[in-house]
């Protein structure tokens, strides 16, 4: 099973950075975590839509509020590192929170003004935050336990992540797309009332922010009060971008930061596209707010998945379960591109199912072996998520061109064999490369 290797001491026993602990009280609350970036995550797949009306933006250029949210991931993976090495992984996660909360309040003064960039900025900020929890939960998860047993933990947190953007389609629905598609007609509206109606639509898109900011703030005083726990393992020093650079010389960790890479962008790129797609009259023809909805299935799918992933891999082979699941997803792709109607749109929602154990499988497949370099390859693999700043961009872009939708989604189909070539080529556990060189460390 894909584990920590040398940096999670055997059978749970506690390692010399307090790694291998049992969880204890510390770890539900750190999975918590997963929950509450989860929705904030798939809120912004209900902002993009309510944007794209909003200022009259392309297919490209609705997609920008992604390659803003995800950019952070790769320009804030090296900073919370740092952050994380000097505070330690639970006042690490106390910062990102608060970050995060920001982050949400400042879509009050973006609604205000009416500016597009406004609401990017935004974002940004609320990303940044989220990037430092992924980067001292992601770890925190896998450390908190046995080494076998890390995909299967952290596959549970994943699902707790999914139940986040499940509800996230329901809440941002309501609260946000209703008021979009209820709105009159801008061509017949003069440029005051347009101007009027345009501060109107932008202050729905804040509403489900501010709610997040209070949980946010709930969730940081929690943390604040168990920032002492002597469950939680030490952090190491801060790897410097050389030094983690210099790991993709280990050509496992290096397929898995490329298969990190791709699969946040074919799984943005969907999230970020289904509500337009599904409202198309070749698909299902539906409301903005109704597809709005149904984009829950595709979280679900992925929520109800990482629950039974969590059970199968810890019996099978966590690499040909990834290879299995990505080319399920391509089957279901090429079946919605060259239909319509139901079997289109339901064949691209069910792509949501086989997705969900892919991330925590890529991650623990890419840490397998790597010891006291677990740190520096987490942050490597973190960096890799602003694969969602940059293939939702790149989908987008298609569809404009070839006038289709449903073809662009070819473009996430070539991720997914991507990472079924590397969930094939890592089926077998990796040597620890502790004391080795790399060419004894790859298979």
């Amino acid at each position: 099973m894909a584990g920590m290797g040398g940096a999670v001491a055997p059978s749970g026993e506690t390692g010399q950075n307090g790694a291998g602990k049992s969880g204890g009280v510390l770890l539900p609350f750190v999975i918590l975590l997963f929950f509450a970036w989860g929705f904030s995550t798939c809120l912004v797949d209900l902002v993009a839509p309510a944007l794209k009306s909003l200022f009259k933006l392309n297919n490209f250029q609705t997609a920008l509020t992604q390659t803003c949210f995800f950019g952070a991931y790769f320009l804030m993976s090296l900073p919370s590192s740092w952050v994380l090495s000097r505070l330690g992984y639970l006042r690490a996660v106390v910062v990102g929170l608060v970050v995060m909360m920001v982050g949400c309040l400042l879509f009050a003064p973006a609604a205000n003004t009416g500016v597009y960039y406004g609401f990017l900025g935004a974002l940004f900020i609320l990303a940044s935050g989220i990037t430092l929890l992924q980067v001292a939960a992601n770890p925190l998860v896998a450390l908190l336990g046995k080494s076998e047993t890390a995909s299967s933990r952290l596959t549970f947190a994943q699902f707790l992540n999914s139940f986040g953007t499940y509800l996230a389609p329901f809440v941002g629905s309501a609260l946000i797309l209703k008021h979009i598609e209820k709105a009159p007609d801008a061509a017949v509206l003069s440029p005051a009332q347009l101007e009027a109606l345009r501060h109107t639509q932008a202050h729905a898109v804040q509403t489900p922010y501010m709610i997040i900011a209070s949980g946010l703030l709930v969730l940081a005083l929690l943390f604040w009060v168990l920032r002492k726990n002597d469950k939680a393992p030490q952090a190491e020093a801060a790897a410097g971008l050389g030094e983690m650079l210099a790991l993709l010389k280990y050509k496992r960790l290096a397929f898995a930061v490329l298969c990190i890479f791709v699969y946040v962008g074919a799984e943005v790129s969907i999230g970020t596209f289904m509500t337009s797609y599904l409202a198309q009259p070749s698909t299902l023809g539906l409301s903005l707010s109704a597809a709005g909805k149904m984009l829950s299935w595709y979280w679900g799918g992925a929520m109800v998945g990482r629950l039974l992933g969590s059970v199968v891999l810890a019996r099978v082979s966590p690499g040909k379960v990834l290879t299995c699941c990505a080319l399920v997803a391509v089957a279901l792709i090429t079946t919605s591109a060259l239909t319509s109607g139901v079997t289109a749109g339901y064949a691209l929602l069910a792509v949501g199912l086989f997705n969900s154990i892919m991330f925590p499988t890529i991650f623990t497949l890419g840490i397998d072996g790597m010891g006291k370099k677990t740190p520096a390859a987490s942050g490597l693999l973190c960096m890799a998520i602003v694969g969602g700043a940059v293939i939702p961009p790149v989908t987008g872009f298609t569809a404009d061109h070839i006038g289709s939708l449903g073809l662009a989604m070819f473009v996430p189909a070539v991720c997914y064999l991507v990472i079924a070539a590397f969930g094939w080529s890592a089926r077998e556990p990796a040597k620890a490369i502790d004391g080795l060189d790399a060419a004894q460390t790859v298979h």
